[in-house]
């Protein structure tokens, strides 16, 4: 399989005040493909456009809210959320995704990876208690002992309790800006999220694609360290949720987990096994490095390295 790597700007739009030196930087490093992730603050933009006026590097995906909305200056992909039932939230969230979308278009990219949300709490989420008895057990923790099993099954059935107000929002969202984007032929790619509260939950996935049946700008993209983290912590198989969303990937955001859950590191440091995620690459992906920005460029270029190897 012959197939393109490709970097998120997260590595390190944080640290440059000019867009157009943070992609010379990137295809220095050997890059031909970027996305640009949601930290990109207003003033790379021009330099960004510049860039790929020029023809110096493709942009195979943007992360929303990408460019941030104004006054903001950090990465904030859940700023505004679509599962909100407050409809101002709602209404600033279909207004920055559809700045994303003119962006993405400017820049001839067609994929969007999208948050879909989260489950809304009148107080605190239950999973809080999950991650006290993760932290209290440290290196003991073994997502097989009776007593974490017998809780986190108690704390994903209140999740899926709570669950249908904020799916219900999240759903009218992706109804009102699906045609908009099936307009501009550009695709939605819904990501699988870490945190247990986030929308989709892993099993929801089906019900997306079900509830979207014959919307084919809807797709899935697989982040591999979120997957990992749900599956330490027993919420999902890897493998099989991959096998489940492959028919309608568009993506996948690549990094690896430590043994201690800290994701967003250098390929082959931690425990995924990228031999079996490599199965399931296809020529139509985006294959998207989403590293830490504290790791270094050898960091950087050894993992782009061992990708490649397993494109041959």
């Amino acid at each position: 399989m012959s197939k393109t790597v490709a970097i998120s700007s997260c590595w390190s739009s944080a640290r440059h005040k000019d867009g157009y030196e943070m992609v010379r930087e990137f295809v220095e490093m050997g890059f031909t493909q970027l996305e640009l992730s949601h930290g990109v603050r207003m003033s790379l933009v021009p330099g960004i456009l510049k860039a790929v006026e020029e023809g110096m590097i493709e942009i195979c995906s943007v992360h929303n809210f990408c460019p941030l909305p104004p006054g903001i200056h950090y990465p904030a992909p859940n700023l505004y959320q679509p599962s909100s039932g407050d409809r101002r939230e709602q209404e600033q969230w279909l207004r920055y995704t559809r700045q994303t979308m003119e962006f993405a278009n400017r820049l001839g990219a067609r994929k969007i990876v999208l948050h879909l949300g989260s489950i809304s709490f009148f107080w605190r989420s239950p999973a809080i208690r999950l991650r006290r008895f993760v932290r209290a057990q440290g290196n003991e923790f073994d997502k097989s002992d009776a007593a974490y099993q017998q809780l986190r099954e108690k704390i994903q059935k209140k999740l899926e309790r709570k669950l249908l107000g904020s799916w219900e929002h999240t759903l009218q969202a992706l109804e009102t800006i699906l045609p908009e984007a099936e307009k501009e032929d550009l695709y939605f790619c819904c990501e699988n999220r870490e945190s247990f509260e986030e929308l989709p939950l892993d099993n929801q996935f089906s019900d997306l694609f079900t509830h979207f049946s014959g919307q084919k700008n809807l797709l899935a993209w697989h982040d591999t360290g979120h997957a990992k983290i749900k599956e330490k912590y027993g919420f999902l198989d890897h493998e099989n949720h991959l096998k489940f969303v492959r028919p309608r990937l568009g993506g996948f955001h690549l990094h690896d987990v430590s043994a201690n859950g800290k994701d967003h590191q250098p390929i082959g440091s931690g425990e995924i096994d990228f031999k079996m995620l490599a199965r399931y690459f296809q020529p139509e992906d985006a294959l998207v490095l989403e590293l830490s920005p504290g790791l270094d460029k050898e960091e950087v270029l050894a993992s782009k390295k061992a990708i490649e190897s397993l494109l041959d």
